[in-house]
C-alpha cells in the first residue's frame, strides 16, 4: 500500500478537505490507499473513512496528540512512513498540515510540493498540477526522491463517497521524542460565528469595496442568511478592516468551491478569482459593466448593489415562506 493520506479532524469530525484528498487518491490508485488519523479519542472516526476510499485506517490515538501541534505528529508519521514503506504522503492544506509536511520533509529528506490543485499518474510517475503566474497557467511538478509529499490546495476536491464499506482499522504505536513535547498549547480560541464556514458552505455571498462602507456588509449578511449560506470578503475589504480575515477569499485568503457564489460589489481581480473560480455557478452584481468579474461569471447583473441585494433578499425570503 504505497499511498498515505493524512486526515485532519476538528471538533470530532474529519475535515472536509482531507476527505476530498482521500477520495481523489482512492480514484487514482484504485482504492490501494491508507488513511492516518492522529489525535486523542479519534478512533471512532476511523471506520467511516472507508466510505471515502480508504482501504486501511491507521490510528494514532494518544493523549499526547490531543493538542493540534505539528511536532508530535511529525514523530508519529515519520516512524509510520518508514515502517510501512509509504512512497507518497498527501495532505489537504491547512496551517497544521503545512507545518507537519515541512517537518517531515526535513526529517526524511523528502521532496515536498505544495499548492497543488490535482495529481495525475503519467507512465507510472506521480505528477502534481500547480498554478503559477497568478493562476494564469498550470505547471507540472515532480519529485526526485521518495517519500513524495504533496499539499493539496484547500477546497480543491469534494469529499465524495467512493468506497464500498468500512476501512480496516489498525492502531499505531505512538512514540514521541522528549524534545518534541517542549511546545505546549496553553489555549485554543474558537471564532464565534453563525451558519456554515466558507470552506463548507454550498452558498457564499461575497462583499467587495463596491459596498461603500463596512456598515453595508449587513446587506451581504442578510442575503447569506436568507440563502442559508456564508459570508466572504475580498482582500481589499479585509485590509481596510471592514471584515475579519477568516472570511477572505483569494490568493492570500481561502480557496472555496461552493455550488453558488454571489459577488456583490466585487471587481474580480485575478487574486480574488484564484480563490473562487471553482464555484459551480458564479453570479456577479456590480454597477461597473467593465468589471473583470463579469468575464468569468455565469450570470452578471449590472446595477447598484444597494438596490439589488435588498430586493433579492426579499424575494428569497418570500420564496422560502411559500
Amino acid at each position: 500500500m504505497p499511498v498515505l493520506v493524512y486526515i485532519e479532524h476538528h471538533e470530532g469530525e474529519p475535515v472536509k478537505g482531507s476527505l476530498g484528498v482521500l477520495a481523489r487518491a482512492a480514484q487514482l490508485w484504485g482504492g490501494d490507499v491508507a488513511a492516518v488519523l492522529c489525535g486523542a479519542g479519534v478512533r471512532p472516526l476511523a471506520e467511516g473513512l472507508g466510505r471515502h476510499g480508504a482501504r486501511k485506517a491507521l490510528v494514532a490515538d494518544d493523549p499526547a496528540l490531543e493538542s493540534p501541534l505539528p511536532q508530535p505528529r511529525v514523530d508519529v508519521l515519520a516512524k509510520l512512513i518508514e515502517a510501512h514503506g509509504f512512497d507518497t504522503v498527501i495532505f489537504g492544506a491547512s496551517v497544521l498540515t503545512a507545518d507537519i509536511a515541512a517537518g517531515l520533509a526535513a526529517r526524511l529528506d523528502a521532496g515536498l510540493n505544495w499548492d497543488l490543485v490535482d495529481l495525475e499518474l503519467s507512465k507510472e510517475k506521480l505528477v502534481g498540477k500547480r498554478p503559477a503566474l497568478q493562476d494564469s497557467v498550470i505547471v507540472d511538478a515532480g519529485w526526485k526522491s521518495e517519500p513524495r509529499l504533496a499539499l493539496i490546495r484547500s477546497g480543491t476536491f469534494d469529499p465524495v463517497e467512493s468506497g464500498n464499506g468500512k476501512a480496516e482499522v489498525e492502531d499505531v504505536a505512538v512514540e514521541i521524542d522528549e524534545w518534541s513535547q517542549k511546545a505546549v498549547m496553553l489555549e485554543q480560541a474558537h471564532e464565534e460565528s453563525e451558519g456554515p464556514s466558507i470552506e463548507d458552505a454550498d452558498v457564499i455571498v461575497a462583499g467587495g469595496r463596491g459596498l461603500g462602507k463596512p456598515e453595508n456588509f449587513s446587506l451581504v449578511e442578510d442575503l447569506a442568511k436568507a440563502l442559508g449560506g456564508a459570508v466572504a470578503a475580498t482582500r481589499a475589504v479585509v485590509d481596510a478592516g471592514w471584515y475579519p480575515y477568516a472570511a477572505q477569499v483569494g490568493q492570500t485568503g481561502k480557496t472555496v468551491a461552493p455550488k453558488l457564489y454571489i459577488a456583490c460589489g466585487v471587481s474580480g481581480a485575478i487574486q480574488h478569482k484564484v480563490g473562487m473560480q471553482n464555484a459551480g455557478t458564479i453570479v456577479a452584481i456590480n454597477k461597473d459593466a467593465n468589471a473583470p468579474i463579469f468575464e468569468y461569471s455565469d450570470l452578471g447583473v449590472v446595477g447598484d448593489v444597494h438596490e439589488i441585494v435588498p430586493k433579492l433578499t426579499e424575494l428569497v425570503k418570500e420564496e422560502k415562506s411559500t
